[in-house]
């Protein structure tokens, strides 16, 4: 969940790890540091925010060309200067910093200590700082004693390590993101590609149990098993620019990426599905499995396959601890990062167990990408917020386009050309979402409701909102209000009815009517005059296909929830105890 820059290179280190840093800070964290190398190693280190940070330290009197550094969120040890990265050995001439966590952490760290190390902090990186000291006793060759440490690690990792004297920074990953940066006689690595976006556009992607060395010029590839240097290979080059990565005059990267949705949208309907049609022609049985908003996007692919004809499901990947195969099963992995490991979990029981893997993903070259036997890309562009708002419906534009091609429903798929245009409309009424979100504002209880395509949105709004305001908020499948949440309802507590016209509308009404009978208010996302009629707050969606009413029904909701998180003073970008890629179970 942290962020690792490391740069080697003709210019100032330091400066360019700290800006790196900065722009990786929406994956969260808790504290910060960086450590650079000439004469000898030099580190700078606190708990807090970078912008804090920087009050005390100054960053700028490290010298050097060659440095690492890292945001830390905590998993081993409290919140503190001592146990923010980088960690050294006991000489100090070895540094390193880590993303993940060491499972036979205790183990390696009692075994060290029997031998006389001393440890300085509570974390399990440190450990591994005096495990390479103590395998480099063994054999001097720096990049074999790296090797042979990584190699006794139990866990998910990504490590970048140096050692003073040495001109190369060495790096290994397991089950955690890692890049290498390809630049003209510089080179870098971070834990996400726009960490280096204004240094290089090349990057090669560190496969699961690789490990690789890099100086100003040049790199290496390694197997961590065997010890084997592997063949380089070519990097990739990715179409995304600094600009992309950066605010334009918004005030925060959410509101930013919200707005992008009326270009995204018709830029995911780009996507080439037919990999991904020719496995699931092949498929008895089609499981999606994803995590969070992703999830809610795969809610919907069901729905979409059901309707299709085809037999499938939808897991949450946390969940994802067993299953019974049928021959020709795929399973559908959405992840906007690639990287989220409760769904690569999922991924790897899967293939495990003889089925076949589509990848649905928004970063090229990210785990996913790389363990599926076929893999689209929505084509979303960085998103920085951690919240998912473009991301998702990017991921609804091509599951919709999977579903429909393979369904052979071509005019369907032509028919969702007019959805960026509808996307737009929704987003020229901004002004009219704030002015609601600033009346539900003093809230604290929300209730989302939606019956068939709607219940997911509903969903997805009620997560949305609660990530960023810390309100209170749930989401139910309309009728089953009746079913015990009405038990719940009491004067003036909202009721948010995502209610599109379609077969369902005389239903939804009747669970309106239910509500206002227990003096709830509703505010009503909808296009049905029988439902306007009904509501205290309301606002009026532009018509939609009824199936494709998910793609646009959740953009005011996502404008709500922004707005709200603003005028209750929280940062929307930075949602406490949150960040963008989820690479711990």
């Amino acid at each position: 969940m942290c962020g690792i820059t490391g740069y080697i290179g003709p210019k100032k280190a330091s400066e360019i790890i700290l800006a790196s840093l900065k722009r990786v800070e929406y994956r969260g964290y808790d504290s910060a540091g960086i450590a650079v190398s000439n004469s000898k190693i030099e580190i700078m280190k606190d708990a807090g925010k970078i912008a804090d940070i920087e009050k005390k330290l100054d960053f700028s009197k490290l010298e050097g060309n060659m440095g690492i550094g890292h945001t830390r969120w905590a998993t081993h040890g409290t919140v503190n200067t001592q146990n923010a990265h980088p960690h050294t050995d006991c000489t100090g001439k070895i540094v390193l910093v880590h993303n993940g966590i060491i499972e036979n952490f205790a183990e390696l760290k009692e075994e060290l200590e029997e031998k006389g190390h001393k440890f300085s902090s509570e974390t399990d990186t440190e450990m591994m700082a005096h495990l390479l000291e103590e395998e480099e006793r063994k054999q001097p060759d720096f990049m074999r004693a790296f090797l042979a440490a990584v190699k006794r690690v139990e866990g998910s990792y990504s490590f970048v390590a140096m050692r003073q004297g040495d001109g190369r920074i060495y790096a290994a990953r397991k089950s955690c993101p890692l890049v290498m940066g390809v630049g003209k006689g510089e080179m870098f690595f971070a834990s996400d590609i726009p960490a280096v976006l204004p240094y290089t556009r090349d990057f090669v992607f560190l496969e699961e149990g690789e490990a690789a060395s890099i100086s100003a010029s040049d790199y290496a590839l390694y197997e961590v098993k065997g010890g084997k240097e592997k063949e380089k290979r070519k990097p990739t080059h990715v179409d995304w620019t600094p600009q992309m990565a950066q605010k334009e005059g918004h005030a925060h990267f959410m509101i930013k990426e919200i707005f992008e949705q009326q270009s995204t949208i018709r830029q995911s309907l780009a996507a080439d599905v037919g990999e991904g049609v020719k496995l699931l022609k092949k498929a008895k049985f089609i499981t999606t499995v994803a995590c969070g908003t992703s999830y809610y996007a795969g809610l919907l692919f069901k729905e979409m396959l059901r309707q299709a004809g085809r037999r499938s499901d939808c897991v949450l990947g946390s969940e994802y601890l067993s299953g019974i195969y049928e021959r020709d099963t795929i399973v559908v992995a959405v992840s906007q990062s690639g990287e989220t490991a409760d769904t690569l979990n999922a991924v790897r029981y899967a293939k495990e167990h003889g089925a076949s893997v589509l990848g649905i993903t928004n970063v090229v070259g990210s785990s996913l990408s790389r363990e599926a036997d076929a893999c689209i890309y929505i084509g979303a562009g960085p998103e920085i917020a951690v919240v998912a708002t473009k991301s998702f419906t990017s991921q609804l534009v091509v599951l919709y386009k999977l579903a429909l091609t393979l369904a052979k429903k071509k005019d369907m798929v032509e028919r969702m050309k007019d959805l960026s245009a509808i996307a737009e409309i929704v987003l020229s009424k901004n002004e009219e979402i704030r002015a609601l979100a600033e009346k539900l504002a003093a809230k604290k209880d929300f209730f989302f409701i939606g019956r068939g395509l709607s219940f997911p949105v509903a969903l997805e709004g009620a997560l949305k909102l609660k990530e960023i305001t810390y309100l209170h908020a749930e989401a139910y499948a309309a009728g089953e209000l009746k079913h015990g949440p009405l038990s719940l309802l009491e004067s003036g507590i909202p009721i948010i009815a995502i209610a599109p016209s379609d077969a369902s509308t005389p239903k939804l009404v009747s669970n309106i009517k239910e509500c206002k009978a227990r003096n709830a208010s509703v505010f009503a996302v909808s296009d049905s005059d029988a439902v306007l009629r009904e509501a205290e707050l309301k606002f009026v969606m532009p018509q939609v296909d009824a199936v494709f009413a998910p793609i646009i029904y959740v953009i005011p909701l996502q404008l709500l929830a922004y707005h709200m998180a603003v005028k209750l003073g929280k940062d929307p970008d930075k949602p406490r105890n949150l960040a963008k890629s989820v690479t711990v179970e």
